[in-house]
This record gives structure tokens, sequence and C-alpha cells, in this order.
């Protein structure tokens, strides 16, 4: 991607938080967030390895790495006032951190306890992101935007990975109910929802390589000839709703699927 002019960066000063920021859509939304004049970009997660690399890379000097499991209110807590204490304020939530059903998760066969393990981090983490971040924000008087990592499948059911779409659905439900909470303070809500991109989480769940998988998901969209959702488009559509380019835009679930069949 070509570094935007002075002019064109939409992020001038802003200060991000992006969860699950060490690999796929978060790493790849972390680096065009910095290369639109973001001050300073967190980058949370719990692949401490990848985010020490990926804020090595972006320069330390405008990221850094937070070890951050979702699943832990008080490290999210702490992770937000770490931010706040450092940059002064926090301007953007990027509550991306997810995961896949542990198997095919069929209602008749479901493993509640491997779902309480998949609502812990898409849904119960998802929550708390967005209360510390908004309670921030409150607190520095920022009118702030935080978006959330929802899905195709916050919105269609499935033959199977119930709990993955009702984890997503939760999402939705979440987005829609803190945009007319938060509302009152200028702070704005929205929803990022893909289709399957083949990040190395999904490659690794569907046992597929990047080229098969991609092959396998574009052809359930309507949009052809453009090849399959890539992270970046994804990083495009968060840096919209993390932009004063959509200052009136809340409560949206945003649809990254070149037309999904649903």
């Amino acid at each position: 991607m070509t570094d935007p002019t002075p002019f064109n960066k939409k992020l001038q000063g802003k200060v991000a938080i992006i969860t699950g920021g060490a690999s796929g859509i978060g790493e790849a939304t972390a680096r065009l967030f910095a290369d639109h004049g973001a001050r300073a970009v967190v980058v949370a997660d719990i692949q401490d390895e990848l985010g020490r690399g990926v804020a090595e890379s972006i320069g330390l000097h405008r990221c850094r790495y937070i070890h951050c499991d979702v699943t832990d209110e008080q490290q999210i807590k702490a992770m937000v006032e770490s931010t706040v204490k450092m940059f002064g304020q926090l301007d953007i939530m990027f509550s991306n951190a997810g995961v896949m059903s542990m198997g095919d998760q069929t209602i008749l066969e479901l493993d509640l306890s491997a779902s309480d393990k998949v609502f812990a981090v898409n849904a119960r983490g998802m929550a708390a992101c967005v209360k510390h971040a908004a309670r921030a924000m409150v607190e520095g008087g920022v009118k702030g935007s935080i978006v959330c990592t929802a899905s195709v499948a916050a919105t269609v059911g499935n033959d199977k990975f119930t709990d993955y779409i009702m984890s997503k659905h939760a999402v939705l439900g979440l987005v829609r109910s803190a945009s007319k909470q938060l509302g009152a303070y200028g702070i704005r809500v929205n929803c990022v929802s893909p289709t399957a991109v083949a990040t190395p989480m999904l490659c690794s769940a569907f046992k597929m390589g990047v080229e098969e998988a991609e092959k396998f998901f574009v052809e359930d969209m309507d949009l052809k000839g453009r090849g399959a959702v890539q992270v970046r488009h994804v990083g495009d559509a968060a840096l919209f709703l993390a932009s004063d380019d959509s200052e009136f835009i809340t409560g949206h679930n945003l649809a990254i699927d070149g037309g999904f069949r649903r």
C-alpha cells in the first residue's frame, strides 16, 4: 500500500487499540492505522512473539504491544488504563479478537463447555472491550469510535458452527445496544462483518492453505472477477468507521462480503 499523503491521513494524531492485532485482520489494520497518521497504535493479543514483531516493524515510537487475554476483564481494564496513561487518551477501539468453533458444533451434538470458550472471547470479551473503552472515552471527554469485528455469521444461520454463529449474533446485539447508550456522549459504535477471510486462524480451522480457502469461499459471493475478500478490505472498512469519514454513522453493521449469498 502506498503511504497516504499528509492531506489524506484519516487518523492523524489519534490513539487506537486493536485487539487480536498480532495477525490476520488485526495486524493489517494496525499497519493501516499507523499509515493513516495514528500517533499511537496499541496491538493487544496473546501471541506475544507475533505481537512484538508487529509493533517493532511498525515502529516502537508509535506502536506498542500489550499482552491481553480478552477472556479476562481485568486484563482488558489494565490494558485500556495503561494506554490512556501512556498516550493521554483513547480515541479508537477496534475490538477484533475472536476464535472459531471447536469442531462442527451442530445443535444435536453441541459441546457446551467448548461453546463457553467461544463465547468467552467472541461475546463476553467483546462486551468487556466495549465497556472499558467506552468508560475511558467518557472519562476523557473523547467523542471516540468503537468498531467491533462481527461476521456475515451475525445475520445468518448455518448447518454447523452453532456456537460461533450465536456469538457473532451477540456482537451485533452489543453494537446496536451500545450505540444507543453511548450516543449521548458522542461515541460511535459500529461493526464490520466480513465473509470468510483466509487468515492464519481460519486456514488452520478449516485445514486449508490460503489459495484453497480463497477459492472455496469465493464461490459463495455474488461479486465475481475480483478474487476473495482480503484482510486489507476489512482493514479499509474498519478505517472508514474509525475515522471522521463516518462521523454520523453509528449502530451500523458494515458487510464486507462481495454479495455473500444470504
